[in-house]
């Protein structure tokens, strides 16, 4: 992403290419990252993200500090497996390669066997991601401060020295972030940040060996951002609704049929006690309206007709089922969209959330789309960092 400032009465802000502040963009990393609230974020932290001025250099500082840390108090140790040739027998003995290197000759044994090793997974998936920051990262027009979070980058790989580099993927990163545990919290934030420096710097399968332009990817990376995002914002601060993600919805056809598409909404809403249903599906394209062949601007209808056929094949389900509503929620810079469409019983809203306006902003624009009571306003909100 490209970066560029532009100065208010409190500090400058660093954007995105796309117009979306980077301390904001940070906020809602932390919600698709589910570290809402983020209680282990320090004033360091807070620095970094009103600094960076690129996400490269805002992803680079933060897991340099939290590596760092981790390196005064002792990296985490894992069971790896190992192989070795021993004296003794450890594990299980490996007869091919024993024999192989004739080691038995020698009063030896060739054994895999397991040993807590700080050359772990998780760390070496750290170490690769640094090294990977090192050479591809886009740290700002300036060079020194570029070059000073370079020298950061390769003390820091040094210093790791004795952990592996390895071929990283996306599903090994997501296994080994799964598999953290509750006590691991910083590791989890250092493995989420590794993940999404690689959805970035990584080649598109659909494209082959070719590199996706640059652009085309941040739009992809920041698509599951935005999706994942609102969906947890509204598992954190909405009450008193029963929020449902990425919830499969049946056809209901007389017959099974394999070729129909899947019916897959961000979300399904439905507020207890009144039953009110809400169905959500995050669009990230900032052109929520486009042209029709004379020119004229109108809704986008892949969009109109995902919605629409969300909420009419559900009709006959229930009652809140026939007067349900539907939101297209699309991103926006400093502008703001809201229209309705009566269509039947539903209603189909057009919405947008303004990306560059304060976090407290977007916040309250977020609950004000689904509950807009005063105790849901974001006053009443947990304060986030």
């Amino acid at each position: 992403m490209s970066d560029r400032g532009i100065e208010n009465s409190k500090t400058l802000l660093e954007y995105t290419e796309f117009g979306i502040p980077i301390r904001n963009l940070w906020h809602m990393l932390l919600y698709a990252w589910n570290e809402v609230p983020v209680q282990a974020v320090r004033g360091w932290m807070l620095e970094a993200v009103e600094r960076a001025p690129t996400l490269d250099s805002l992803l680079a500082s933060v897991l340099i500090q939290l590596m760092q840390q981790r390196l005064r108090i002792g990296l985490g140790h894992d069971y790896v497996e190992e192989q070795g040739t021993l004296r003794g027998i450890r594990g299980r003995i490996a007869f091919a390669e024993t024999i192989k290197q004739r080691a038995i000759e020698r009063g030896q044994m060739v054994c895999h066997f397991k040993s807590y090793s700080a050359n772990s997974l998780k760390n070496q998936i750290v170490r690769t991601t640094l090294a990977r920051l090192l050479k591809q990262g886009h740290f700002g027009p300036d060079a020194a401060s570029a070059q000073e979070m370079q020298q950061k980058l390769r003390r820091l790989v040094r210093d790791l020295d004795g952990i592996d580099f390895i071929d990283l993927t996306p599903d090994l990163v997501h296994r080994q972030l799964l598999a953290q545990s509750g006590n691991d919290h910083d590791y989890r934030l250092m493995l989420a940040i590794c993940d999404l420096v690689l959805q970035r710097k990584m080649p598109a399968g659909s494209m082959g060996n070719s590199i996706v332009p640059l652009v085309d990817r941040e739009l992809l990376v920041l698509y599951r951002i935005y999706e994942r995002f609102v969906v947890n914002f509204f598992r954190v601060h909405l009450k008193g609704w029963e929020i449902h993600a990425q919830k499969r919805l049946e056809w209901h056809t007389p017959e099974p049929d394999d070729r129909l598409p899947l019916m897959v909404p961000d979300l399904l809403l439905q507020r207890r006690g009144t039953g009110q249903l809400i169905i959500l599906d995050t669009k990230f394209t900032f052109h929520s309206l486009v042209e029709n062949q004379w020119g004229k601007p109108v809704y986008d209808s892949s969009h109109l007709y995902q919605v629409y056929a969300y909420l009419r094949s559900q009709e006959h389900i229930s009652e809140a089922h026939r007067y349900a509503s539907g939101i297209l929620l699309y991103p926006a810079v400093q502008s703001r969209l809201s229209e309705r469409i009566k269509l039947q019983d539903h209603v189909i809203r057009i919405e947008s959330l303004d990306l560059a306006a304060s976090w407290e902003e977007i916040e309250r624009q977020l609950i004000d789309l689904v509950d807009p009571t005063p105790s849901a306003l974001p006053g009443h909100l947990p304060e986030i960092p």
